[in-house]
């Protein structure tokens, strides 16, 4: 069975899902909650199928639903179905719904092997067919989080931090539509009069350097703070500081950076592709170029994610008045902040647990939180992170390790991603400031600080992603 799902998935690609983007009139993204997979596992439910919300139901892009002949408390329409994944037209799929409980509303009969051990925070895709497929007018894809084609998919579409499910015109995720923004049209321009007159390099040399991480990072900070009217990222007065980095960190900041990286590695492309007679020429002679120049671009990606992060906990920290030690050397680990100094976490004789903390930042764990892990202290370690792709098995795993997770409060109170919380081990960044600093090791926040802690914090109205 194991080998069997491992050839489903890989099946998919990223020309499958193209072939039939460009065959649709509208798309469909969901992100897939426990809910939406569980019942697919051995000890999972009989709903057998996945939610279907309130605002794509009513939208129309599914058919409208009928009360059910002698069974008018239960709303049903057909909805034939084709998955490309394992060919299968699926003629007996139904949305149904009870209107005893308005939530419950289910896309059902569907292939079950698809929902089966899929890492958390999996996609799942739909498109209406401009021309039906016999019976079918939808297809369905599902994508798993951790794979390159989920990447893909959350670039083209510009995912939101907080983005659960929406609709999509097609044109969003073709490889053949233009991105006719400003910034792109003036680009083209720039790119085109570099070329004609033989200019390129002095381009090259106009974008050959990105801003700083610190830079983007604090242009970041100052938009955000500006939009939601606050002075500064105050962790005590913010009433969601987890969610706020994590916008600032996986939103706002990465737009900017996105909007100076195409500058730069659309004036290389052009530079590379440039240099030779013809389309031929260029792909064949400058595919090494390409390719390494694509490699360069996507660890240079990956490495500014890290720092953001770690920016933006770090002013977290300052503004917070908590005392703190950035990359201080523990043994043959150097932690990202260690509370108050390496000196404090490293008096093995302390008697007082609660005297010093070591706090990690991640924005994507895979394997490499077990960095961590190495060296026993005697303090707390918190690994803190805006990843939602955590399994059930590591979250095991970093219980063992004693390991407290910190993620953003949005996370923590999802109801639907009962992996987070229901872990007594997973705690929101609100949690780790009131109750793991203020309350329990008051000692590592200055007196302007604790001040600042135990007043009451002015509420902020959380908008829900379909407001956004």
């Amino acid at each position: 069975m194991a080998f069997e799902l491992e050839t489903i998935h890989s099946s998919l690609n990223w020309g499958l899902i193209e072939k039939f983007v460009l065959k649709s009139g509208q798309l469909f993204l969901k992100k897939l909650s426990r809910n939406d997979t569980s019942w697919a596992t051995p000890s999972g439910s009989n709903q057998s199928g996945f939610y279907v919300p309130k605002e794509i139901r009513q939208s129309g892009f599914f058919p409208s639903l009928e009360p059910r002949n002698g069974e008018p408390h239960i709303h049903e329409a057909k909805c034939p179905a084709f998955w490309p994944q394992t060919s299968e037209l699926r003629a007996e799929s139904l949305i149904r719904l009870f209107t005893k409980k308005p939530s419950e509303c289910h896309y059902t009969r569907i292939p079950k092997k698809l929902f089966k051990d899929l890492n958390p925070a999996s996609w799942l895709l739909c498109g209406t067919l401009l021309d039906a497929m016999d019976e079918a007018h939808h297809w369905f894809m599902v994508i798993d989080s951790q794979s390159a084609e989920a990447e893909l998919l959350e670039a083209r579409l510009d995912v939101s931090a907080d983005f659960h499910f929406g609709l999509f015109n097609p044109t969003a995720l073709s490889s053949t539509t233009k991105a006719r923004t400003e910034v792109a049209i003036e680009l083209e321009a720039e790119i085109d009069a570099a070329l004609r007159s033989g200019s390129i390099d002095g381009l090259l040399r106009k974008y050959s350097k990105l801003p700083s991480p610190q830079h983007l990072s604090s242009q970041a900070r100052a938009i955000y703070l500006t939009s939601m009217g606050y002075e500064d990222l105050d962790p005590w007065m913010i009433e969601r500081p987890g969610d706020a980095v994590m916008r600032i960190s996986r939103d706002i900041e990465f737009a900017l950076y996105r909007e100076h990286e195409l500058r730069l590695r659309a004036v290389e492309v052009a530079a590379i592709l440039g240099s030779h007679h013809s389309t031929a020429s260029a792909a064949v002679h400058g595919f090494r170029s390409l390719d390494a120049l694509f490699l360069s671009a996507s660890q240079q990606r990956k490495s500014r994610g890290g720092k953001s992060f770690e920016s933006h906990l770090t002013c977290l920290l300052d503004v917070g008045e908590v005392n703190f030690e950035p990359q201080a050397i523990l043994g043959q680990r150097r932690p990202d902040f260690v509370m108050p100094d390496a000196r404090a976490v490293g008096a093995n004789d302390r008697t007082d647990f609660y005297a010093a903390a070591i706090l990690s930042a991640k924005t994507t764990l895979r394997e490499r939180w077990k960095q961590i892990t190495h060296e026993r202290f005697n303090c707390s370690i918190f690994l803190a992170t805006v990843d939602d792709r955590i399994s059930a098995e590591t979250l095991d795993e970093l219980r063992e390790a004693e390991i407290i997770l910190v993620v953003p409060e949005s996370m923590k109170e999802d109801k639907t991603e009962s992996l987070y919380r229901r872990d007594a081990n997973v705690i929101s960044f609100r949690a780790f400031f009131d109750d793991e600093l203020a309350i329990k090791r008051p000692t590592l926040v200055r007196e302007g600080g604790l001040l600042l802690a135990r007043k009451p914090r002015p509420k902020k109205r959380v908008r829900r992603p379909q407001e956004r």
